[in-house]
Order: C-alpha cells, then structure tokens, then sequence
C-alpha cells in the first residue's frame, strides 16, 4: 500500500498570480470573509516567505468550531495504491463531497499475487491458509470463465449485440468487454486496486476520521498514511482527523449489525432482484411549488441538462435487496445524498451465460468460510466477500440526481446488470411521478 500526494502548480498563463499553499489559502480566504479590503491588499500584508504567524493566527478559529474554514483549502488530491477493492469502496461511502476515480475491474491484474497479505487485511492466523486458498480458487474460477466467455462471443459476434458493420479492432474490445463484465462475479473483495481522491482538508479531515475508527487493520493503517501524507498539505487541519467516541462507537454498532444479519441470511443462492423506491414532493405551506413536472425537465437536452424546481426539491430513496459488489463499487460513487448497506452476503449472483452448478463446489466453500468468521465477529469477514455477493444496497436523494444516475446507468454502454436495477427503480419511480415518464431518456445499455 501507498499514499502519495500530488501538489498542484499554476499554469504558465497564471505563474504571475497570486502562488499559496493550502493552508493559507484557507486563512487568506477566511480573512477575506470577515473584511472590505478585496484580496490584493490581504495579500500584499502576507509574507510568503514567512506565512505561519498569518496561517496560525486565522487557523486556530477551526478549533473553536469555525469548520468551514477547513474547506477553504481548495482540492488535495491524494493517490492510494494497492489497497483491496473493499477499501476503496468504504473510502468512497465516507467521502460524500470528494472528486475520485478508481482502476476499473477490466485494468486490473486477475491474479492471487494481487491481494493483500493475511496480516495487512488482519485475517486470523488459524484461517490464513484458507483464505489464500479461497482467493486463489476464485481466481481461477474467474479466469476459466473469462476465457470460455471469450470463446463463446468468437464463435458468435451476435451475442455482443454489435452494430453491422463494426470494425475488428472495436469488435474485439466488446468481445472483451462481454466477456469481463460477465466473469467479474468470482474476484475477490480483497483483490488490490488503485484510487485517487480530491478534496478539501477538511474532508480529508472527516474522511480519515471515519476510516481510523472501523475494526478491519487494513482501514487503519491507511488512514495513519492519510494523515501523514495530507500533513504535508495541512498540517494544522489534519490534527481533527483523530477518530472519536461518536465515530468509533457507531462503526462497532454498524459492525455487529451486519454480523447479525450473516447468520441469518448468508446464502449462495441466486437472490432474486427487489426493488423499493420511495418519493416524497411535499413541500412547506408557504412555498409552494408551482411548477409542473413537464416543465421541470422538458429543456433538458441530456442527462447533465438542469432541471425545475419541482424535480430538484423532490426526493427520492430507492433500494435494492440484491445489489452485487461489483455493481455497488460502481453506484457508491454517485455522492449525492446518503448511501447505505450493511455489506453483507444475502445472496451470490452469477450472470445467466455461467453455469451455476459447475462453480457451486467453490460457492460452498466460499459460504463455510464466511461462516466461521461471522461466528466469531471477525472483522477480517469482508476479505471473504466476492463481487458476486449480493447485499442490500440503499440510496437516498434528489429526484434531479435519480433521473441523472438512472439515464447514466441504462445509457449508451452502460453494464446490463446497472441497466436492469436502475430499469426497474424507474419504473417504480413512474408509478409514483408518472408525468416524468416522458422526459426521462431511459437508455438501452448499447454496446460502445
């Protein structure tokens, strides 16, 4: 695992302005707030090569509860290599108001060498062979498939529903793609992975927080190197990261909730989709809303279009009983609103071309393995999860950010398990919000 910062310098057309490291930024910014003076002359009072007593002076109001200042640092960004999938993930769910982009399943090595060692993830001693054997098992169960997937879309172009005359070179990365997005469900939770993430050091701040306090090793250690290497930036926001009794108690609560829910519900069987949407329009009696739904999307002439009032107050919480990880690594990161599950295996999904029966001698060693560490509380279960297991996944919103991800994720080479769950909330959210039927562009998950 490693964490690298990367600093961002001006452009040529802008190296004659104004040139401040994060920190003051922040108390350049929050004096500006609380004066008449304009920025010029804020600056011209700073002593660039002496700025500590400037920076200390306006910092320390965040201790006293001014947090706002914290996000006037602008965006650190961050690289974190080779840590598992499932990090990368719990990083993503804490840190709402961050920009990141994570290394795509389809980029990354299939491979048992590409996990974590036994100690990094915190597994059990007495369990450390079993679970290398589990990962590499489902390695191999993941690079048969793939390659008899591959085959298959060779002897038969049409299953990867390519446009009539689509060149070679293109038809052979859908033949690719077909192939991958329907093995994916046998990788390892665990496999290693890459991430950047972007935000102010005040989210940084929240996000190292929430990562200190959970129970899995690997979560700590990296939220130590957080907090080493966003210190380079923000060495004085970065002190309010330290995990706390409110974050710390709430994590072991989360924790023991899902351990509950294992044991009733671990299963290798196929669970069957499930959806629940729920909306809600009210609004005050002194605002009203006067505007029809038509006219709140009719202008749009895509999915990043904006939309009316009547559709940026409404909202929206959908779920889903059977969301696998490998489509939830994927929704996680829409960071509007609140997202939530209890990450859990409820069900395993194969995709309907893969032979269920032929791979369930390593299903039912997966689930005995699960079993034994969710009888013992482990936090270590988590390296056990597949992205085929199946979880119950919730959502909540705006309408305006339904509608956006719901097109995203039916449209033009969208996954077709993203397009079958964001198909079927939408169809709940027409029985509900039926005049939006005719303004929302719900896509038929074509092949790029």
């Amino acid at each position: 695992m490693k964490v690298t910062g990367i600093a961002i310098v001006p452009p040529k057309e802008a190296e004659d302005g104004f040139k401040v490291t994060p920190e003051l930024l922040a108390s350049v910014l929050a004096r500006y707030s609380r004066s008449n003076e304009g920025i010029t002359n804020i600056m011209k009072k700073v002593d660039l090569d002496n700025a500590e007593k400037s920076i200390d002076r306006i910092l320390k109001f965040v201790d006293y509860g001014h947090a706002s200042i914290g996000g006037l640092t602008g965006g650190i960004a961050i690289a974190v290599d080779d840590v598992s999938m499932w990090l990368a993930f719990k990083l993503f769910e804490v840190s709402q108001m961050c920009d990141g982009q994570e290394s795509s399943t389809r980029y990354i090595a299939m491979d048992p060498q590409n996990i974590p060692t036994p100690d990094e993830v915190g597994m059990p001693v007495d369990m450390a062979e079993e679970w290398l054997a589990l990962v590499s098992e489902a390695f191999e169960c993941y690079n048969s498939e793939y390659a008899r997937l591959d085959r298959v879309a060779k002897d038969d172009p049409s299953i990867v529903r390519a446009p009539e005359g689509t060149p070679e070179k293109v038809l052979a990365r859908m033949r690719k793609n077909y192939a991958l997005d329907r093995a994916r469900y046998f990788i390892p939770f665990a496999t290693k992975t890459n991430l950047a993430l972007v935000m102010s050091a005040r989210m940084w701040a929240q996000t190292i927080k929430h990562v200190a306090s959970l129970p899995q090793k690997e979560a700590q250690v990296v939220a130590e190197a957080l907090r080493k290497e966003v210190a380079k930036f923000a060495p004085r926001l970065v002190k309010h990261s330290k995990a706390e009794k409110s974050f710390l108690e709430q994590a072991n609560a989360e924790h023991n909730r899902s351990m509950d829910l294992m044991k009733s519900r671990l299963s290798i069987e196929h669970l069957e989709d499930e959806v629940w949407v729920k909306v809600d329009d009210s609004v005050p009696p002194f605002l009203k809303e006067r505007q029809s739904i038509a006219n709140s999307l009719k202008y749009r002439s895509n999915r990043y279009g904006y939309c009316g009032t009547a559709i940026r107050r409404m909202r929206v919480s959908f779920a889903w009983n059977n969301m696998a990880i490998a489509e939830l690594r994927d929704l996680n990161r829409h960071r509007t609103g609140h997202r939530y599950t209890p990450c859990i295996q409820a069900g395993y999904y194969l995709a309907p071309e893969t032979d269920r029966e032929a791979f369930r001698p390593f299903l039912e060693r997966q689930k005995a393995f699960l079993e034994k560490l969710t009888e013992r509380g482990e936090p270590a279960y988590i390296y056990g999860l597949m992205l085929g297991s199946q979880t119950p996944f919730e959502h909540s919103t705006h309408a305006d950010k339904f509608i956006y991800e719901a097109e995203l994720r039916t449209g033009l080479g969208a996954h077709y398990r993203y397009a079958d769950h964001l198909s079927k909330a939408l169809k709940q959210f027409y029985t509900q919000v039926p005049e939006a039927r005719d303004w929302v562009v719900e896509g038929t998950a074509e092949p790029e």
